[in-house]
């Protein structure tokens, strides 16, 4: 049977070297490729992003086109700038981003999200100002299924008393 604790020195030395194990997380190093370039994969609503950044002068083009005219509507261009903001790297990184599925505005949240993901796996040290924004948490929202016996998820069919 194990030996009864009935003082601090005795859960001492029954404890030993424990609290010596505990390991110290090393810091993150930063993720680059053979071409000095971080990969992240952003998603939001049905969009993927496959999301590539390297240092440079700021040009962002997505599926081959500049983000001008891919995004042609500026909210959605402000989105794309808001990680860049955030951690205060405005013009120092080139993004080059392929995505599929959904509308623009999950596009262009998909392509935040894995901007986001790509400027912490490049430079560690900008991940605590992105995950205070919320910029690395992955948008979970995504539309509601339609119900049956009913016109859209929740919508009913107008009523009639008589």
């Amino acid at each position: 049977m194990a030996e009864e604790i009935k003082s601090l020195s005795d859960l001492e030395s029954v404890a030993g070297d424990a609290a010596a194990v505990v390991e110290v997380a090393a810091p993150r190093e930063p993720v680059r490729d053979a071409l000095g370039r971080s990969y992240a994969t952003g998603k939001r609503k049905d969009a993927v992003a496959r999301v590539w950044i390297k240092p440079g002068s700021g040009k962002v083009t997505v599926n081959g086109k500049e983000m001008n005219a891919y995004f042609a509507r500026p909210v959605l261009q402000m989105i794309l700038r808001q990680p860049f903001q955030i951690a205060g790297v405005e013009d120092q990184f080139d993004v080059m981003a392929t995505v599929a599925g959904g509308g623009l505005s999950g596009q262009a949240g998909a392509v935040k999200h894995g901007i986001s993901k790509a400027l912490q796996l490049y430079d560690p040290s900008l991940r605590a100002a992105l995950k205070a924004a919320g910029f690395l948490t992955r948008d979970s929202r995504v539309v509601e299924r339609k119900k049956y016996g009913k016109p859209k998820a929740r919508r009913s069919f107008q009523f009639s008393k008589r």
